[in-house]
């Protein structure tokens, strides 16, 4: 019996071993992934005032992939389950369903372990993603082509400001979007039956390098935000007219270490400069009539300054990064994403190599 007992913890011990070895291994790998994408397309660019839309961003009648929409409901969460206190239901309703949209471009094959795009305020910027994936991925130029990267957009809580499920979502500063999205989205993809039925070897990369998110106004700063506390899980950032402003809701236990929100990134505390420099690829943007502050007290709520000082923190610290004003142009206005998406896209994934 002992011998057995022997045999079978000596079986476990080397079973043990072999796994670490393997954990090991795989660490090293994602340690040894490098990237070299240059500095082409760094730096500050002004546009407008008249604007296109880019023929990359239209449908020229390439192949197309396959869309899938399901639902995941609030009470289901274990992050985002509506019922914070920081919010004010009766006043800024908060939604049951989150409705979650998938494109998986025609160049993915299944098998492989898919890059992926996260969208804020899904469907967001999807219809344009999806043209751009339909185009680029099969590009011939190799300065302007696309990874074959799923696009996954997320429909957010619901309303928005200070006391909304959305603005907890979006203007928090903290990892917890990052890990609804990672803990629990990314999950519910995975074990769609539609996408499996579709794609039955299915999967996702785990390099951080292989993880993008974009949005626009409290959606571009949670793009950020994302990255910022989670570099481990997403490295590449696309924020329009981003909400660098205190929309942080006042009660919210981040208050006590970020006490202006979003602003934080860029105002007296310097937490961009001030912070050791992430594995990050950054695009932020800014138009030259986006929401300001009327008055003196409102500093901390002025949109266009929040996204220059974000654009010269970035700069200081020595990012690759990608920063947009626009002139005539309001917030989150279409004709700049039609003009830059394909630009800013093809720009945020230069260098990645798939697995």
């Amino acid at each position: 019996m002992l011998n057995a007992l022997s045999r079978t913890n000596a079986f476990c011990h080397l079973l043990t071993v072999a796994l670490l070895g393997l954990f090991g291994l795989t660490a090293r790998a994602a340690e040894k992934y490098s990237e070299i994408p240059g500095a082409d397309g760094d730096g500050s660019f002004t546009i407008g005032p008249d604007y296109k839309i880019d023929p990359d961003l239209t449908d020229k009648g390439n192949p197309k992939g396959k869309t899938f929409t399901f639902s995941m409901a609030l009470a289901d969460s274990k992050i985002f389950r509506g019922d914070d206190k920081t919010l004010a239901p009766s006043k800024k309703a908060v939604k049951k369903d989150r409705k979650i949209t998938v494109y998986v471009p025609a160049a993915y094959m299944d098998g492989t372990k898919a890059p992926l795009l996260i969208i804020h305020d899904g469907p967001g910027q999807l219809g344009l993603v999806k043209n751009a994936l339909d185009n680029l991925t099969i590009s011939k130029d190799p300065k302007r082509t696309l990874p074959a990267f799923v696009a996954i957009a997320v429909e957010n809580g619901g309303n928005d400001g200070k006391k909304s499920e959305r603005g907890l979502e979006y203007d928090t500063m903290s990892d917890r979007l990052a890990r609804f999205i990672h803990d629990e989205v990314l999950p519910a993809v995975l074990k769609n039956a539609e996408i499996k039925a579709a794609y039955p070897h299915f999967a996702f990369t785990e390099n951080p390098w292989g993880r993008g998110v974009i949005g626009c106004s409290s959606g571009g700063a949670a793009a950020l935000t994302m990255a910022w506390f989670r570099p481990d899980w997403f490295r590449r950032v696309i924020a329009y007219s981003g909400t660098f402003v205190d929309q942080q809701d006042d009660d919210a236990p981040e208050e006590a270490k970020y006490p202006l929100g979003a602003w934080e990134y860029h105002s007296g505390m310097k937490l961009i400069e001030t912070s050791e420099l992430k594995p990050l690829r950054i695009f932020t943007h800014v138009s030259d009539k986006d929401n300001r502050a009327n008055d003196e007290e409102e500093t901390h709520h002025n949109w266009v300054m929040a996204g220059q000082r974000t654009e010269a923190a970035l700069k200081a610290k020595g990012y690759h990064h990608r920063f947009v004003f626009s002139k005539a142009t309001g917030h989150c206005d279409r004709r700049v994403f039609e003009q830059t998406l394909a630009d800013t896209l093809v720009w945020v994934w230069r260098g990645y190599r798939a697995d």
